[in-house]
Order: C-alpha cells, then sequence, then structure tokens
C-alpha cells in the first residue's frame, strides 16, 4: 500500500480496521494482492456503504478489457450485499449498473470496439450495460426525425438487444457539438430527449449555455460558466429551459420513450408512437412533432381505444379518443401523449 495512505490511516486511527477489511476481501475474493483489486474494493466500498447503484467508467481503453469483468463482479457481490443488509433501502430489482466511456464508441459497431489490430467486446461476458455513444451527434446532424428513431429502435432491438448506449449532442471534451452555436435548442431537445436509446444532457444544453466563448483554448470553452441569469431573466431562455423540462420530465414518466419500440402512424403530421413492455407493466405513448398550431386532430387508433381519457403532457389538454382519433387543441407545435 502507498506509505502515504498507510500514514493517513494510522492518524486517523484506522489502520487496523482497514487492513482487516482488506485481508477479508483478499481472502474472499482469491484475487492476487495486485494494485487493481485494492483500487476495485475501494470502489466497491462505496456501494457497500452508501447503496450506490451505478458507475460511469471513464477512459476505459486505458487497462485491459478483462479489468472491468473483474470490476463488474465485485460491483454486483458488494451491490446484492447491500440489498441483502439493508432492505428497507431496496429501491428495485434492478441489476448494479455499469456505463463505460470507450472512446470513440459508436453504435455501428455493434458490440465491437475496432482497435485496428483487434476487436474488443466491452458489452460480453459480463462487463458494461453501455457504452456511450460517439456517433450519435453526427447522426443528429444527418438525419431527420423519423430516420434517427426507427435507427436507433432498431439497433437496440438488434445489435444491442438487452444492452444499451448513452447518447449525447454535447460534452465536456468534445470540441464538435451538434449545436456549439446554440441556435437549434428545441431540435436538440426532441432529438437527444426523445431517441431511443439512454440522454446525457450536458449542464447547460437545457438553457442554451453558450458553447462557443471567446479567448478560450481547448475544452475551456465548453465549460462556461453556468448562464443563470439568463435563466432567471431572458424569456426565450425560459422558454427553453420549460421546454426541456416538459420533455425530460416525460422521459422519466414513460421507459416507453427511451426504451421502447418506435413505430411510426404519419408521416404528415409526423406521429409516432413507443410500446414497451417488461413481465406484466405495459407502457404505451404517442408523441407528434411539427404540428400545427391550435386544433389538432391525431390518429391513436393503433394505440388507444375509443373513450380513452388522454392527456397531453405538453399543453396539459386533456380529452377523450374518438373514432380512432384525438383532438387536442393547444398554441404548442407538438403533442406527448399519455393515457389517464
Amino acid at each position: 500500500m502507498p506509505p502515504q495512505l498507510v500514514a493517513k490511516w494510522k492518524a486517523e486511527g484506522r489502520y487496523q480496521q482497514e487492513v482487516k477489511e482488506l485481508d477479508a476481501f483478499f481472502e474472499r475474493t482469491g484475487y492476487p494482492r495486485a494494485p487493481r483489486f485494492y483500487i476495485i474494493k475501494w470502489l466497491t466500498d462505496y456501494i457497500t456503504e452508501f447503496g450506490i447503484d451505478g458507475y460511469r467508467v471513464d477512459t476505459v481503453k486505458h487497462t485491459e478489457a478483462y479489468v472491468w469483468q473483474e470490476f463488474r463482479a465485485a460491483c454486483d457481490y458488494a451491490f446484492s450485499e447491500f440489498k441483502s443488509n439493508n432492505s428497507d433501502k431496496v429501491l428495485d430489482d434492478n441489476e448494479f449498473y455499469l456505463v463505460g466511456e470507450v472512446y470513440n464508441y459508436g453504435v455501428s459497431s455493434g458490440k465491437q470496439f475496432n482497435f485496428s489490430d483487434k476487436e474488443v467486446n466491452y458489452f460480453e461476458p459480463e462487463s458494461f450495460h453501455s457504452l456511450i455513444n460517439f456517433e450519435f451527434k453526427w447522426n443528429a446532424k444527418e438525419m431527420g426525425y423519423e430516420d434517427l428513431f426507427k435507427r436507433y429502435s432498431n439497433v437496440l432491438q438488434g445489435d444491442l438487444k438487452n444492452y444499451g448506449t448513452l447518447n449525447y449532442l454535447s460534452s465536456h471534451d468534445d470540441g464538435s457539438p451538434f449545436d456549439a452555436i446554440r441556435e437549434k435548442s428545441y431540435e436538440t431537445a426532441n432529438k437527444l430527449l426523445l431517441a431511443p436509446g439512454t440522454s446525457q444532457v450536458y449542464y447547460g444544453d437545457e438553457s442554451a449555455r453558450a458553447l462557443v466563448i471567446d479567448s478560450t483554448v481547448g475544452d475551456a470553452t465548453l465549460r462556461s460558466f453556468m448562464n443563470w441569469d439568463a435563466i432567471a431573466h431572458n424569456n426565450s431562455t425560459k422558454e427553453v429551459l420549460l421546454h426541456w423540462q416538459k420533455l425530460g420530465k416525460f422521459r422519466a414518466n414513460h421507459p416507453a420513450v427511451g426504451a421502447g419500440v418506435h413505430q411510426m402512424i404519419t408521416q404528415s403530421p409526423y406521429v409516432f408512437y413507443r410500446s414497451y413492455q417488461n413481465g406484466d407493466y405495459k407502457d404505451l405513448v404517442v408523441i407528434g412533432l411539427d404540428l400545427d398550431k391550435g386544433v389538432k386532430s391525431i390518429d391513436v387508433s393503433k394505440v388507444f381505444k375509443n373513450g380513452d381519457l388522454v392527456r397531453d403532457a405538453y399543453s396539459e389538454v386533456s380529452n377523450k379518443v374518438k373514432n380512432g382519433s384525438l383532438q387536442i387543441e393547444s398554441n404548442f407545435n407538438m403533442v406527448l401523449l399519455e393515457k389517464l
């Protein structure tokens, strides 16, 4: 162990206890006393003590792939132990969640990442549940809504079945964000928050925080001060933020948005639905984009029944389905429909 750490523990009066825990860890696992296993033990202590249920792993490529299999096994054990010892704090039956940053990985390569001299599968056996997707920003630039949504639905129901992708449109170290000058804040929200997969919202995406800052060098332009004043006093910023909040809340309330199967209903006006089922749990939503303001008549016959009371979460207007159609009157050009 590092002598500085030994000195620190002794000064704090915890040296004997820490060594005892380490001895127990290595005896239980049979791992050799290599540095990575000390680190794994200390990282999983956060799970044991606080019930942390997931990690985002940075720079995955900086160590061998098998290390993440070892790490996953240790995390799964620690999370299981936490649940066994803290039944009153268990939220659900979900497994421990690992998402990895394999720099330049994109969903086009499926489960494989190409190192030019070899390919590595970071999903199997028993490694990451999901990887950050570096190609989503390019797909969002090149594709319209339907092509984008259909592509990611197919990927997640095909090559990445039972696994996931973490999409983003701006990030702390990506010098080519989808909308650097923040001219497409509504489109950014629509494509990121309504696309199948997991969405990473970078701070300020939701408030059009500037990503082009004069006299900055390198990544500093991506890490500017949060635009709190604009959020408080600028009406257009408030409207952008409210749009992101509405979509984010709807997404959080409906697993079908991110995890469901995508199916277009009509191309013009553009309306689609998402369907999700896990055991006895079912979730269905209908979403319409680029609609006319005012009265909107939406074909919902594939999803909702006549007489169903359906709410538009965007405008908070509700109505009953008649003849397979739902009529919503609002001053907005989109709908987020859920059955009440």
